[in-house]
């Protein structure tokens, strides 16, 4: 009887003991069989199946980012401004801006809450103040720092002057002043 007990007991203590053993001599069913329904729009491209609106987050050639929740709500903001707003006679070409850089600090926006004219939170390589005729929404590509979007105002922000959002103010004072080449890219 006490042999029994033994070799009853005996498999326990091994799988407390070594989980990992224990694990290792169970089967694994390869014989599962997944079905799915594809929709007729549904296009199989780099084994990875985008439906027509949706197109699975992967980078692949073609890849089109999903839009993020916030990104999704800055959209409606910048929509209700654009129907407001009348543009300006925005230039066509390649123009030269006077860029400086701003933070959100209380001592140069009067607030240090972060939220831009246009009602959207700064965010870094992404937020600029433009001149007024450039109606909120805006997208200006900037020679050598990429593209912003024209969300904020500012008393001194007129003619061709554009201030782009930093994050500190030692990148805005090391920015400082110059003189960039920028289109207007909607």
């Amino acid at each position: 009887m006490r042999n029994i007990s033994i070799f009853a007991i005996l498999p326990a203590i091994v799988a407390l003991a070594f989980p990992q053993t224990a694990l290792a001599n169970g089967t694994i069913n390869t014989n599962t069989k997944i079905e799915f329904e594809m929709s007729e729009n549904a296009v199989l491209t780099n084994d990875v199946i985008a439906n027509g609106l949706l197109k699975i987050p992967y980078n692949y050639e073609g890849y089109v980012p999903i839009e993020q929740k916030e990104d999704a709500e800055h959209s409606k903001i910048l929509a209700k401004w654009k129907a407001k707003q009348k543009s300006g006679n925005l230039p066509s070409d390649k123009f030269t801006i006077n860029a400086s850089a701003y933070t959100a600090a209380a001592d140069e926006c009067g607030k240090s809450d972060g939220i831009t004219a246009s009602g959207i939170r700064v965010k870094e390589k992404h937020t600029l103040a433009c001149p007024p005729q450039y109606p909120f929404g805006t997208k200006v590509k900037i020679e050598g720092h990429g593209t912003y979007t024209c969300e904020d105002r500012g008393g001194a922000i007129k003619g061709n002057h554009f201030d782009i959002y930093m994050k500190t103010k030692k990148e805005a004072f090391a920015f400082g002043r110059r003189n960039l080449e920028a289109e207007v890219v909607n």
